[in-house]
């Protein structure tokens, strides 16, 4: 059996995105009711009165639109909604709904107050969301049956439901499709303190020991998402147990964290692979996305979408009409001299 390692490009301990090794953990640590919940105050203060409104007037909850970065709970927070309903939730996401067909079985096989989550709403095709438009509105769906002159078409009652759609492009929505969400709620990235406590639960529930120093060391370096700092501690806790005391302290998850190539601001080995040869094949910039993908045998889109993202967020990564350009703050991260070009005299 192949074995994965932190250099594997199909593998990024600092990704954000799902990856198959997740399953096992993201299972196992989600919170089940908003009081369990860390973090997204304004959201779960807001959730909270819509889903207690619902409940007194006995109907289903409003339509949600959850968007946001990924890895920042929003499978988690469609599974809260269906349990604090008391109903039970469907899954599936976009690209896996490829016919209306597809919609219609599953949208017929709903329960009274049953929760549909759509991750990935944006990648719903056209014609599936034409479908979607009046279950969405008036809980009922057009089949049309047969072909050619004699098809007709029949509208089917639906149970009312609920859809609750995750994205992580809401600008990528159809603008009809969006304005039939009646909330819309983004979700931000966590701070260290919020990231340290999502830690010490994970940990808790993981049974392993963790101290407050260690928690903060791996919240400080998950890029502000929960998915990535249970993916680190599940890491630190195989360091701590087998070269450590069994308790993650502070000098255990630094080492850990050494040896996992993460280093003080959540940049992992392929982060800085980008910027380094950014600088030393381009002196820094600017230059083209496609010049960055081919010197690095990584797909363009994958910079652009997957890379890029975090390292603007850090502010080592600038867009320019020219191209991209590495700033001050990357050469002073990297401990590599400013080129000549950028001293300010």
């Amino acid at each position: 059996m192949a074995i994965q390692s932190y250099e594997d490009d199909d593998y990024r301990l600092a990704s954000p995105d799902y990856q198959p090794t997740d399953v096992d953990i993201e299972i196992s640590l989600r919170p089940k009711t908003l009081d369990e919940y860390i973090g997204q105050k304004k959201v779960k203060d807001n959730l909270d009165v819509y889903i207690k409104a619902a409940l007194l007037r006995s109907e289903p909850l409003d339509h949600v639109l959850l968007y946001g970065p990924p890895g920042l709970g929003k499978t988690t927070l469609a599974g809260i909604i269906a349990n604090t309903m008391g109903t039970q939730i469907r899954i599936t996401s976009g690209p896996a709904i490829e016919k209306p067909g597809d919609l219609a079985a599953l949208l017929t096989n709903l329960g009274a107050g049953d929760v549909l989550f759509v991750d990935e709403i944006h990648r719903l095709s056209r014609s599936v969301e034409e479908v979607l438009y009046p279950a969405m509105e008036d809980r009922a769906i057009d089949i049309i049956i047969g072909k050619g002159p004699s098809a007709r078409s029949i509208r089917l009652d639906l149970q009312p439901f609920t859809l609750v759609g995750a994205t992580t492009r809401a600008g990528s929505l159809s603008a009809p499709l969006r304005d039939r969400f009646g909330m819309l709620l983004r979700l931000e990235l966590y701070t260290p303190e919020e990231l340290a406590q999502i830690v010490k639960r994970s940990a808790r529930i993981m049974g392993i020991e963790i101290d407050e120093e260690g928690a903060i060391e791996i919240a400080s370096r998950s890029r502000g998402t929960p998915r990535i700092a249970n993916r680190l501690l599940k890491r630190a806790r195989d360091f701590a147990q087998v070269i450590g005391s069994g308790c993650i302290t502070l000098e255990d998850a630094r080492q850990a964290l050494a040896r996992m190539e993460i280093d003080e601001l959540g940049l992992d080995n392929i982060d800085r692979r980008i910027l380094t040869t950014m600088i030393r094949n381009f002196n820094g910039g600017p230059v083209g996305l496609e010049t960055i993908a081919a010197s690095i045998g990584e797909e363009a889109v994958t910079i652009e979408d997957v890379y890029e993202p975090y390292l603007m967020q850090v502010g080592f990564l600038a867009r320019t009409q020219r191209g991209r350009t590495v700033t001050d703050a990357a050469y002073a991260h990297l401990g590599l001299p400013l080129p000549t070009r950028q001293l300010n005299f």
